[in-house]
Parts: C-alpha cells; structure tokens; sequence
C-alpha cells in the first residue's frame, strides 16, 4: 500500500532541506573553507572555522637600533683630543680583539696592545670634556656631596667628606697623592678622569707615592681612569677599581735611599671590606734593578688579605706579575685575566705569580692565561 505524502508535510520537508544548506554555509563548513561569510540578517550566527591566525612576527631590529639599555657612564660619541699624557712607552697596533666579555680570555690571547684585545688605553679613559685650569696646590675638600668636573686640577686633593665624586677631570701633582680619602669618611667616587703627577717633584725624595688612596673604612670607586707615574698608583683594601688604565709607573729613591716598591694596585691586607679589580689595564714596567714589585700587590703588611676579586684584567710587569696574599689570605678569587708577556716572558720579571694561597677557604684560581694563549697555573704559597 503506497504512502501518501500531504502537501504540508512536504512543503516542511522542503523548509527544513533549506535551512540546512543555509547553516552550512553559515558554519563555514566544506572543502577549502577557511574564513566565515558573511550571514543574512535572518540567518543563523556566523562563527570562523579553525583557530585564529597566529601574528606576524616581529620585524627584525635595524642594523644600529638600540637592542639593550646603555651603560651607567656612557662615553660622548666623539672624544676630545686628551690634554698632555704620558705616551706609554710601548703601544703597536694589532687587529682587534673580542671586548671585554669575562669567561674567554683565550679568544682576547695573541695581541699587541691591550687595546687591541679590547681592555682599557689612553683611547678610553679619562676625561670626556674640555677642561678648565685650576691651580689649586693642596685642596682640602670639606663640602658632602662636591662634584668636582671639568678641571685641570694642579695640585692634590685630601678629602675629608662624604660622598664626594671627582668626574671628567684632571689631577696632575707633586705631593704624597692625587686624591686621598680620609680615615672616617666614605662614597668617593673618581670616575673618567686622569690623575697623574709631575715626576722628581714628589716629597718623597721627588717621588710621588699614590694616586688614589682609601684611607676610609669603606669601598670607594675608581672607574675610567688614566693612571700614571705614581709608584703605588692605586692603594686601598677595599673598592671598586674597574676600566682603568694603568701605565708608566716612575722608580724613584725614596727618602730612606732605596728604590721605592712600585705596583699598580697595591693592597696592604687587615681589610675589612671587599677589594674588586676588573677589567683594568695594569702595566708595571719598571725594571727588577730599580724597585719592581708587583702590578697587583696584595701583602699581609697590616694584617690577613681577604675578600679579593681579580677579574678580567690585562696584567703585565712587576717582579711577579700578581703577589697573592700569602699563607693566610681567604676569599681571594683570581679569574679569566690575561698576563702579559710585554716586559718579561713570565709577565713579572721572575714569573706570573708569588705567594698564592692554594689552600684557603674561598681562594679560587680560574681561566687565567699568558698573552699567547697558553693556561697559567699557580705556585703554592711558600
């Protein structure tokens, strides 16, 4: 028996096939169908098939964009022509080095000048501006918080404040010092300047004893610094000394008729802060016969050495090249420098290293090489 199909029944049947095609439509659905089209007004909701689009990626940074944010004392573009320095007495050119990254000496090994392996010379320290002359013979500062900038300084400065800082200048003098901190005071700061002094001149039989000197209790900093002719160019137990470059150290016969002891960096021990040395240019070339004692000193003289980072420096000169805080020093931590053979094959004249504590709590001797590349291990402390 056949079926009959009312009319109505197939105008719904009809209906409903329609609203079927138009949903499809609407859902997006079927081969190759990626984004929705648009509905009728009376049409079902419309939603976009898959997930949404993934963003462009970002363009890439122009060559000479600014990637990081700069450092806290940047250098002006251009440099003036520096006022009258000692030229050092030894600076070939060589292709250039890595820069200044700690952890990779041996790929900043085989150079012919500091420079070239990109540690501090007279091209990037000192002052950054023109400077004025002020003939101030001995300056006792007095006044917190003086910023002392842009002077040519004749004279020496004893500083009995807190927080003084001396930035862009010049200090050339015939006294003990070039700037001493006093005991009892703290927070100076030497920062991109020249200090330097007039040699024969000195009290101490014409010479010149300390550049800067940390009298205080407490750290102070010396950064970007152009150091030259003072027999223990910069002395203190605890600082900052970082970027600086220390060259042309002048023997001289000290008033008790010997020649007078000359380092770079001298620390006489009995600190009770932290001493940090990095990333400096530290150059000794007095000879054995007229006083070479280290470029870094650190000597038990006033008690222990302790707390003692040397880090990625350009080491050169001296008897031994570093004296390492003898039988008691602790926390002494010596790391990725490179000693250099420009004075003597063995960096100092008898060798890399002397008295270096192999056995004290903290004493850490790392990744440190001779200018050709070659590893350098430590002596014990005798």
């Amino acid at each position: 028996m056949s079926r009959r199909i009312s009319r109505n029944s197939l105008v719904g049947l009809l209906l409903a096939a329609l609203l079927a095609v138009l949903g499809a439509a609407c859902s997006g659905s079927g081969p190759d169908r990626n984004v929705s089209q648009d509905c009728p007004d009376d049409g079902p909701t419309c939603r976009a098939s898959g997930s949404p689009a993934s963003p462009s990626p970002d363009p890439p940074a122009t060559v000479g964009e600014a990637t990081s944010s700069p450092t806290a004392s940047p250098s002006p573009t251009k440099k003036p022509s520096p006022t009258a320095r000692p030229t050092p007495s030894r600076k070939p050119t060589a292709t250039p080095g890595t820069g200044s990254a700690s952890g990779a000496p041996a790929a900043r090994t085989n150079c012919a000048s500091p420079g070239a392996c990109g540690f501090p010379d007279a091209d990037t320290t000192g002052p950054r501006i023109a400077l004025k002359p002020h003939k101030t013979g001995y300056w006792a500062v007095r006044t917190n918080g003086l910023v002392i900038r842009g002077q040519d300084i004749t004279g020496t400065l004893d500083i009995y404040a807190n927080n003084v800082t001396v930035i862009d200048t010049k200090v050339t003098s015939d006294s003990w010092w070039g700037i001493n901190l006093r005991p009892g005071f703290s927070g100076l700061k030497v920062l991109h300047s020249t200090i330097t002094a007039v040699p024969g001149k000195g009290p101490d039989n014409g010479g010149v004893d300390y550049a800067v000197s940390n009298m205080g209790g407490s750290s102070i900093e010396v950064g970007w610094c152009d150091v030259s002719v003072y027999g223990d160019a910069l002395s203190m137990g605890q600082g900052n000394l970082h970027d600086n470059y220390v060259h042309d150290i002048e023997p001289f016969i000290n008033l008790g008729g010997e020649w007078q002891h000359t380092n770079t960096v001298i620390s006489g021990g009995g600190n009770t802060g932290h001493l940090i040395i990095r990333h400096n240019t530290l150059l000794n070339p007095t000879s054995l016969k007229q006083g070479a004692s280290g470029s870094i000193g650190l000597f038990a003289d006033t008690g222990v050495v302790r707390n003692v980072t040397v880090d990625d420096n350009w080491i050169a000169g001296g008897a031994y090249a570093l004296y390492g805080g003898d039988t008691g020093a602790t926390g002494i931590r010596v790391t990725n420098n490179i000693f250099s053979t420009e004075y003597h094959p063995g960096s100092g004249g008898y060798g890399v290293v002397a008295h270096w504590n192999a056995g004290g709590a903290g004493n850490v001797w790392s990744n440190n090489r001779m200018s050709d590349g070659r590893l350098v291990q430590p002596e014990p402390s005798s």
